[in-house]
This record gives C-alpha cells, sequence and structure tokens, in this order.
C-alpha cells in the first residue's frame, strides 16, 4: 500500500498469489490434497504464461506476466512443497535456494513488471528480505513441527545473519517505478542486525521491532530509497 497507485495494481495481484500459495500447506493435515492444491497454482501458471485465464480474480489479475516471471512464480509453488512435510533442509544450499525461489523470486518477479531489470543488488534484498521474514518465523515453524534452520546453533545463525547484511546494499536499486517492488524489504536490516547480536531472539521469538520502527523504515525507503 506504500507503492504508487500504477504499481499497486501489478503488486497486489502478485501478493495475493503469494498469499494463497503460501497457506496452501497448511489448510489441511493430508500431503496429497496440499500438494493437490499447490498443483491447481501451477496449472494456472501455465495457463498464465498462454494466456489463458481461469475466472478467477488473482489468476485473472496476474495477466501481466510473461512466460518467464510465471515460470519464477512456478518454482516458487513447487518450493513450499517443503512446507508440506516436516523434512529437514537437505543441506545449505537447499535452504539458499528455498529462500531464493519463495522470496526472492517474487520481489524480482514484481521489479521487472515494474520496469527494473534484475541485477546482484535486486536478489541481494530479495535474499536478505527473505531470511529476515523467515527467521521470525522459526518459532511459528518450530511449534509447527517442522525443523526449519540447516544448523540451529546460536554462532550459525549469528553468521547467516551477518552474511546477509554485508551482501544488502545500502540503498534501493533501479528506477524509481521498480523500486516500489522492494519497499518490503524495509525492516529487514534491522531484524538481521538483531539476529547477527543476540542470536537467541530467533528461538525466543524477539526479532520484531516495533511496529512503529518498522513504518519508519517503509517511510525512509519509500522516500529516500535508503534500506
Amino acid at each position: 500500500m506504500a507503492a504508487p497507485l500504477a504499481a499497486r495494481e501489478l503488486l497486489l495481484p502478485l501478493y495475493a498469489f503469494n498469499i494463497e500459495v503460501s497457506r496452501a500447506p497448511w489448510l489441511t493435515e493430508e500431503p496429497m490434497i496440499a500438494e493437490m492444491r499447490l498443483q491447481w497454482w501451477r496449472d494456472a501458471l501455465e495457463e498464465v504464461a498462454e494466456d489463458r485465464g481461469r475466472r478467477h480474480e488473482v489468476v485473472d489479475a496476474l495477466g501481466f506476466l510473461d512466460a518467464d516471471g510465471a515460470g519464477q512464480l512456478d518454482l516458487l509453488v513447487a518450493a513450499r512443497r517443503w512446507d508440506i512435510y516436516k523434512d529437514a533442509f537437505e543441506d545449505a544450499a537447499h535452504f539458499r535456494e528455498y529462500l531464493d525461489r519463495t522470496g526472492s523470486a517474487l520481489i524480482e518477479v514484481g521489479f521487472r513488471a515494474l520496469g527494473g531489470t534484475v541485477d546482484d543488488d535486486v536478489r541481494a534484498l530479495g535474499y536478505t528480505s527473505a531470511l529476515a521474514r523467515y527467521l521470525v518465523a522459526v518459532p511459528e515453524l518450530e511449534a509447527r513441527g517442522r525443523l526449519p534452520l540447516v544448523d540451529g546453533r546460536a554462532e550459525a545463525i549469528a553468521a547467516l545473519a551477518a552474511d546477509a547484511l554485508a551482501a544488502m546494499p545500502k540503498r534501493l536499486p533501479g528506477p524509481q517505478p521498480a523500486r516500489a517492488a522492494l519497499f518490503e524489504v524495509a525492516g529487514a536490516r534491522a531484524i538481521l542486525t538483531r539476529a547477527a547480536r543476540d542470536p537467541m531472539a530467533v528461538a525466543e521469538g524477539r526479532l520484531e521491532g516495533a511496529p512503529l520502527a518498522e513504518r519508519w523504515a517503509l517511510i525512509r525507503a519509500s522516500i529516500s530509497g535508503r534500506v
């Protein structure tokens, strides 16, 4: 909602799609049903790529996607299969791939749709945002019987956050219209800084800051481009 109206017309359906997909694995205890729900979205994206609609309010609103965008979102849906089961990530590369596909890809698709060219800075911002939100969710994931981290030791979590911070650009890249797709990164730096300094805050659910502080970070990002 902090984005200009023209950008919202693309970003709102994109994030509505993400909400529908991300909640699909948690709506049932039956893995087969969850798989079917995710497959429905994969089939829908194939129809979007072929310019065929499904008469679904979210799917129809994604008509602005090109084949590459639909393909990235298809990988996002496929990555959400991990949420269905209680298996651990295979290794650090698998964990990074999950965050890139479920978080960074969403930002990249929105950035491209608004006229931006995805580069390493955009990818780094997408990853740091995905990691920050994921670390906030760790206690909930553990409560639901998942194994959310490859290495849950305090020093490993601190290093994970510190590495992401080191790669995070200080300003939003790209042309002004496309930057609206990056506004969600606001607040990620503060979350990761807390995780690097106090990794026990992850397991204890103390990562999120005050709503006012995150709102200020969003205002600063939208006006000055600083994150």
